[in-house]
């Protein structure tokens, strides 16, 4: 079974093997035991109520209970830019223009933004390739709307998701050769890596104050701005489906798309609802055609499943393993969502 829960220090290193396998881009995801242990730490202080607001981060792990093995993670930053200054460009237009020479001419630019100061940000998000099918993807990317959804009081109005942008195999961006190396002076992937490990001031230090104007770029810059990496696209359109939209916002490093919503408008928000729990004692459940995560709504000790058993208006069916894996007893209150869109009013 398929099991997602808060992260935990013994789970570290199946993290670091995660963070291994995500490669170049995945900024919030290095493969550093130190990084990835104090981000553990901060996590499991955040649910146990010891950090500031500006620290606080949820990190959940979508778990293999067969093999005791952890396959995935994903995560919620409460605020962003509080501690910190949190960069992106804006993509923001200026206009020449001369009368008497009759031209006009209204250009695209990229402004160094803040913009995003104080909003929550759906993170981390990686899922071991070996486990990218059975709606695992869709299962551990929309725990997080149901999460949302139930502690709506320990977030902000708007909620961002910055896509990772586009690198070649060999860790290069288009993007970062044409603007930030300029100023930086370093490769894409060890700037990444030192954004990743929260050493940020350099960022404020040597980008430009000034618009840059997008058509000086060179075409293979200003074909990624705003466009995501081919193993990231179907996270966007998970995203997407869930009422997220581009605002024009991208990665000062790889041009990456920055997605929002305010969350009272996301489908889960509205979609999902809480039911009863009937556990059956035996193997005749009836299924549906349609997944469903189910969670248990227990904020000291969060899990979601998922479930094909089919729901009516004020209970749903659960087998003895599956109430075991959500902690939860016959007649206790579950959260449910289901997981695709266009089937939702089928329930």
């Amino acid at each position: 079974m398929m099991m997602i829960r808060y992260i935990k220090q013994k789970d570290i290193h199946d993290l670091y093997h995660l963070a291994q396998k995500a490669g170049f881009g995945l900024t919030s995801l290095q493969p550093d035991m130190e990084i990835l242990a104090a981000r553990i730490d901060r996590a499991i202080k955040t649910v146990e109520g010891k950090l500031d607001k500006s620290e606080q981060g949820y990190l959940f792990v979508l778990e293999d209970t067969s093999l005791h093995k952890v396959v995935g993670v994903c995560g919620i930053e409460v605020a962003l830019g509080l501690k910190e200054p949190w960069y992106n460009f804006h993509i923001g237009t200026q206009v020449h223009s001369s009368e008497p020479l009759n031209v006009y001419k209204s250009l695209p630019t990229l402004y160094l933004s803040n913009n995003h100061t104080n909003c929550s940000e759906l993170c981390t998000l990686f899922l071991d390739p070996d486990y990218r099918l059975n709606k695992n993807g869709k299962f551990l990317s929309k725990v997080r709307f149901l999460f949302l959804s139930a502690f709506r009081q320990y977030f902000e109005e708007t909620i961002v998701a910055e896509m990772r942008g586009f690198s070649d195999e060999n860790g290069h961006s288009p993007f970062w050769d044409a603007v930030g190396h300029k100023f930086f002076d370093m490769e894409f992937t060890k700037a990444d890596y030192l954004s990743g490990t929260g050493k940020k001031a350099f960022i404020a230090e040597l980008m430009p104050r000034h618009p840059l104007y997008v058509d000086m770029l060179p075409d293979e810059a200003k074909a990624v701005i705003g466009a995501v990496h081919p193993n990231t696209e179907p996270a966007y359109n998970l995203l997407i489906e869930e009422g997220l939209r581009y605002k024009g916002y991208v990665d000062i490093f790889d041009a990456g798309a920055t997605l929002q919503a305010d969350i009272e408008n996301l489908r889960a928000i509205k979609d999902s609802h809480v039911l009863t729990v009937h556990i059956e004692q035996s193997d005749l459940i009836m299924l549906g055609d349609e997944p469903y995560i189910v969670a248990n709504d227990d904020y000291e000790n969060y899990r979601a499943i998922l479930t094909y058993s089919k729901p009516d208006s004020n209970q749903v069916t659960l087998s003895v393993e599956q109430a075991h894996q959500l902690h939860v007893k016959e007649g206790a209150s579950v959260r449910l969502l289901n997981i695709n869109i266009a089937n939702q009013n089928k329930r």
